[in-house]
């Protein structure tokens, strides 16, 4: 599970990220640049119809997924969990106004979860932890937590980084078939991420 160091590096990052760029950036999220984090929700995005359907956005910053989502597919019910407190009030400023959209301040590693027909995670299973089987226990909680379905995205390429970690997407995806019968792999979309869904 992540470490109060863990979390406290997690929030030091993107609170000097928001001084650097300002909040109204997709960069203080860690993201290269608006299109690096379009096409991430474009994967994630077909993980299956969800016109209608309801879903957690595990980590979800500033809900921006939500805004995505909600140009493709109509009457999403979304909830939004997120630990960073100046990343979920700029979430609330940008959604919170849409009675489809519910926010939650929490980590979901601890935080009690909405039971939801999918859930997502989009970056928010590469950050590094003092616990080296992190990912696989984020990956099973969040999956037992959701009714329909789960996609994650994860980096299998990075820079020498003590904040983010890259991973083996055979590694990943044979430990998600043992917990689902149906996993599919992403990985065409952009050389350094791939993207996984796990169904029930």
């Amino acid at each position: 599970m992540n470490s109060l160091i863990d979390s406290a590096s997690i929030f030091r990052y993107h609170r000097d990220m928001i001084v650097l760029h300002g909040s109204q950036d997709s960069k203080a999220l860690g993201w290269l640049d608006k299109k690096s984090q379009s096409v991430r929700f474009e994967a994630l995005s077909t993980v299956a119809d969800l016109r209608g359907c309801s879903m957690l956005d595990a980590g979800c910053g500033y809900g921006d997924l939500f805004g995505y989502l909600d140009q493709n597919f109509t009457d999403i019910s979304y909830w939004g969990m997120e630990q960073i407190p100046e990343l979920l009030e700029e979430a609330e400023l940008r959604y919170g106004h849409n009675p489809r959209v519910t926010f939650l301040p929490g980590n979901f590693m601890y935080s009690k979860l909405p039971i939801c027909g999918y859930t997502i995670a989009c970056g928010s299973l590469s950050y590094h932890s003092a616990d080296p089987d992190f990912v696989f226990k984020a990956i099973a909680r969040l999956y037992e937590n959701c009714k329909l379905g789960l996609g994650f995205n994860l980096l299998r390429s990075i820079p020498v980084n003590e904040l983010i970690v890259a991973y083996n997407p055979q590694v990943i995806l044979s430990y998600c078939r043992t917990l689902s019968a149906k996993c599919i792999m992403l990985d065409d979309y952009v050389e350094d991420d791939f993207t996984v869904f796990m169904y029930h």
